[in-house]
C-alpha cells in the first residue's frame, strides 16, 4: 500500500504534467489555425497573381503582334524605297536606245513587230485616258460642295448692292482644281474623243444644285419660329467694308391679312361706346375662310416665302453653274449639258408649284380662300422672274423652256377660279338668322369681303392678269395693264354688288325696320369708309364713277328710315295732332284725358325706344354722334314746344306722373342710345 504522502505527491506530479500537455496541445492548435490562415492567404495571393498574369499576357500578345507587323511594314517600306532608288537611277537609260530599237524594229521584217508596237501604244493611251477620267470624277466629287443657305440669301439680296454682290460671288471649285479640271476636259475632248466625262460633270453638279435649293428650303422651315426673315449676313471677315444690306422682303401675305382684319374691323370704332368685335369667328362659314385663322398663317407664310426664295435661288445658282460650265465643257456641248444639269432642280420647283396649285384647287372646292392667297405672291414673283428665267434657259430644249409658262398659266387659272367663286359665295352666302348680329353691327360677311378686296390691292396686276387670262375676246389676247385694271375694277364692283344684295336679303331677318336700317347703315358706312381708307375707291371709280355718291345716298336713306321709327313717339306730341284749346277756359274732362294720353304715349314710347335702341350698335363714332344729334334736335324741339304749351295747364292733380322728363333729360336719354355701357 502506497503511503498517502507519496500518493499525493505523485498525483500532483501527474496533474502538472497533464496541465503542461494541455498547454502544449492548445499551442499546437493555435499554430495550426494560424498556419491554415496563412495558407489561405497565400493561395488567394497566388490566384490573384495568376489572374493578373493572364490578363497581362492577353494584353501584351496583341501589342507584340502589332509591333511585329509594324516592323515588317517598316522593313518593306525601306526595301521599297531602296528598290525605287535603284530604279530611278536607270530612268533616263530607256530613252537612249529608244531610237535605235525603233529603227531596228522598223527595219526588221520580223512578223508582228508593227502590230506589237501599235497595240502597246493603244494600251498605254487607253490606260492614260481612263486615269484622266477617273481623276476628273475624283476632283469633281471631292471639291463640289453644297452652297450654304446663308450665301444663297446673300446672293439673292445682293441685287441692289453691286459691291455686296461681288463679296458673295460663288466659288464652286478652288482655282487650282478648276484649272486641272479644265486641262483634263480639253485633253479628253481633243485627244480622247470621249464625251463620257460630260455626263459625269452634269450628274455631280446637278446633285449639288438640287441639294443647295433643298437646303435653302429646310433653312426656312428651321428658322420659321424666329421673327422676320430667316436671313443671315455674310461672313464678317468678308463684309468689313460693305454697307449693311436691306433684308430680303417677305410677302407676308397671310399675316398681312390678319393685320388688315384687325385694322379695318376697328375702323371708326369707339372703344367705350358702341364697340363691336368684328373679327370673324373660326368655323365653317364659307366666306370666313377668306381670312386665315391664327396659327395657320405662319405656316403658310413660311411655305410661300420658302418657295419664292427657292425660285430666285434657282435663277442665281443656274447662272453661276452656266459660268462654271462654260469654262469646262466645249462650246457646242454646253447647252445640252446645261439642260441636263438643271433638270432635277427645275423639276423639283415645278412639282412644288403644281402641288401649290393642287392645294389651292382643293381649297377653292372647300371655299377656303385664305389658302388661295398664297398663289398671288408666288405668281407675281414668277412673272417678275420670268425674264431672267428665259435668259438662263436660252438654248435649252423647248420642253424645258415651257415649264415655267405652264405653271404660270395653271396659277392664273386657279386664281381666276378662286376670284369668281369668292364673288359667288358673297352673293349666295346662306347664313341669315344663324349668324346675324343682334345689335345690327357690321356683319362678318362684310368685313371678310372687304378684307379680301383689300388684299387684292397689293396684287392688282396679278389679279387683273388672272381675270384677263379667262377672257376670250380679242382685246384679252394682248391685254395691257389698263385692260387688267378695268377687269379688276369690274370684278370688285361685282363683289360689292353681290354683297349689297346679300345684305338687303339678310336685313329682312330683323322684325324691327329700324334695326334693319341700322344694320344696313352700319354695313354701307363700313364699306364706304374702308374703300376710302384703302384707296379701293379709286380702283372702283375706274368703271363706276358714282360709286361713292351711291353709297352715301344709301347711308342717308337708311338714316331716314331709322328716324321714322321715332314718329310713333313724336306723333303723340306733334302740334298738327294736338286739339285746340281756348286759353283761360277751364278744360273739360275729355280734353284733360287727351293731354294725359299724349304725355303718357310720349313717355312710354321714349322709354321703350331708348331701352331697345340702347343695345344697338353704331361702331362709327362720327355717324353715331350725327344720328344722335339729329334725332335729339327733332325730339327736343317737338317735346319742348309741347311742354311749353301744356306743361302749365292744370290737366291733372299729379303733374309729376305725366310730366316725367324735362327737355334736357330727354336729350340725355337720346345721347345714351347705341351705348350698352350707359
Amino acid at each position: 500500500m502506497i503511503p498517502p504522502q507519496e500518493a499525493s505527491a505523485r498525483r500532483r506530479e501527474i496533474e502538472d504534467k497533464l496541465k503542461q500537455e494541455e498547454e502544449t496541445l492548445s499551442f499546437i492548435r493555435d499554430s495550426l489555425e494560424k498556419s491554415d490562415q496563412l495558407t489561405k492567404n497565400m493561395v488567394s495571393i497566388l490566384s490573384s497573381f495568376e489572374s493578373r498574369l493572364m490578363k497581362l499576357e492577353n494584353s501584351i500578345i496583341p501589342v507584340h503582334k502589332q509591333t511585329e507587323n509594324l516592323q515588317r511594314l517598316q522593313e518593306n517600306v525601306e526595301k521599297t524605297l531602296s528598290c525605287l532608288d535603284h530604279v530611278i537611277s536607270y530612268y533616263h537609260v530607256a530613252m537612249r536606245p529608244r531610237g535605235s530599237l525603233l529603227n531596228k524594229w522598223q527595219n526588221t521584217e520580223a512578223p508582228g513587230t508593227h502590230f506589237l508596237l501599235s497595240s502597246l501604244q493603244k494600251l498605254l493611251f487607253e490606260r492614260g485616258k481612263e486615269s484622266l477620267e477617273s481623276e476628273f470624277r475624283s476632283l469633281m466629287t471631292r471639291h463640289s460642295k453644297v452652297v450654304s443657305p446663308v450665301l444663297i440669301l446673300d446672293l439673292i439680296s445682293g441685287d441692289d448692292d453691286l459691291e455686296a454682290q461681288e463679296d458673295v460671288a460663288l466659288e464652286h471649285l478652288p482655282e487650282s482644281v478648276l484649272q486641272d479640271v479644265i486641262r483634263i476636259s480639253r485633253w479628253l475632248v481633243e485627244y480622247g474623243r470621249n464625251q463620257d466625262f460630260m455626263n459625269v460633270y452634269y450628274q455631280i453638279r446637278s446633285s449639288q444644285l438640287d441639294r443647295s435649293i433643298k437646303g435653302l428650303k429646310e433653312h426656312f422651315h428651321k428658322s420659321s419660329s424666329s421673327s422676320g426673315v430667316p436671313y443671315s449676313p455674310a461672313i464678317p471677315n468678308k463684309r468689313k467694308d460693305t454697307p449693311t444690306k436691306k433684308p430680303v422682303k417677305r410677302p407676308g401675305t397671310i399675316r398681312k391679312a390678319q393685320n388688315l382684319l384687325k385694322q379695318y374691323s376697328q375702323h371708326g370704332l369707339d372703344g367705350k361706346k358702341g364697340g363691336s368685335n368684328l373679327i370673324p369667328l373660326e368655323g365653317n362659314h364659307p366666306v370666313s375662310r377668306a381670312v386665315p385663322s391664327p396659327g395657320r398663317d405662319d405656316m403658310l407664310d413660311v411655305e410661300t416665302d420658302a418657295y419664292i426664295h427657292c425660285v430666285s435661288a434657282f435663277v442665281k445658282l443656274a447662272q453661276s453653274e452656266y459660268q462654271l460650265l462654260a469654262d469646262i465643257i466645249p462650246e457646242h456641248h454646253q447647252k445640252k449639258t446645261f439642260d441636263s444639269l438643271i433638270q432635277d432642280a427645275l423639276d423639283g420647283l415645278m412639282l412644288e408649284g403644281e402641288n401649290i396649285v393642287s392645294a389651292a384647287r382643293k381649297a377653292v372646292v372647300r371655299h377656303d380662300f385664305s389658302t388661295v392667297l398664297t398663289v398671288f405672291p408666288i405668281l407675281r414673283h414668277l412673272k417678275q422672274t420670268k425674264p431672267e428665267f428665259d435668259q438662263v434657259l436660252q438654248g435649252t430644249a423647248a420642253s424645258t423652256k415651257n415649264k415655267l409658262p405652264g405653271l404660270i398659266t395653271s396659277m392664273e387659272t386657279i386664281g381666276a377660279k378662286a376670284l369668281e367663286d369668292f364673288a359667288d359665295n358673297i352673293k349666295n352666302d346662306p347664313d341669315k338668322e344663324y349668324n346675324m348680329p343682334k345689335d345690327g353691327t357690321v356683319h362678318e360677311l362684310t368685313s371678310n369681303a372687304i378684307l379680301f378686296l383689300q388684299q387684292l390691292l397689293d396684287f392688282q396686276e396679278t389679279a387683273g392678269a388672272m381675270l384677263a387670262s379667262q377672257e376670250t375676246s380679242s382685246s384679252a389676247t394682248s391685254y395691257s395693264s389698263e385692260f387688267s385694271k378695268r377687269l379688276l375694277s369690274t370684278y370688285i364692283c361685282k363683289v360689292l354688288g353681290n354683297l349689297q344684295l346679300n345684305l338687303l336679303s339678310k336685313s329682312k331677318v330683323y322684325e324691327d325696320p329700324a334695326l334693319s336700317a341700322i344694320f344696313l347703315h352700319n354695313n354701307y358706312n363700313y364699306i364706304l369708309k374702308s374703300l376710302e381708307k384703302s384707296e379701293l375707291i379709286q380702283l372702283v371709280a375706274v368703271t363706276q364713277k358714282t360709286a361713292e355718291r351711291s353709297y352715301r345716298e344709301h347711308i342717308e336713306q337708311q338714316v331716314q328710315t331709322y328716324q321714322r321709327s321715332w314718329l310713333k313717339v313724336t306723333d303723340y306730341i306733334a302740334e298738327k295732332n294736338l286739339p285746340v284749346f281756348q286759353p283761360g277756359v277751364k278744360l273739360r274732362d275729355k280734353e284733360r284725358q287727351i293731354i294725359k294720353e299724349r304725355f303718357k304715349g310720349f313717355n312710354d314710347g321714349l322709354e321703350e325706344l331708348c331701352k331697345i335702341q340702347k343695345a344697338w350698335a353704331i361702331p362709327d363714332m362720327e355717324q353715331r354722334d350725327r344720328i344722335r344729334q339729329a334725332q335729339k334736335t327733332i325730339v327736343k324741339e317737338t317735346y319742348g314746344a309741347f311742354l311749353q304749351k301744356f306743361g302749365s295747364v292744370p290737366f291733372t292733380k299729379n303733374p309729376e306722373k305725366y310730366i316725367k322728363y324735362g327737355v334736357e333729360q330727354v336729350g340725355d336719354m337720346i345721347d345714351r342710345l347705341f351705348d350698352t355701357s350707359a
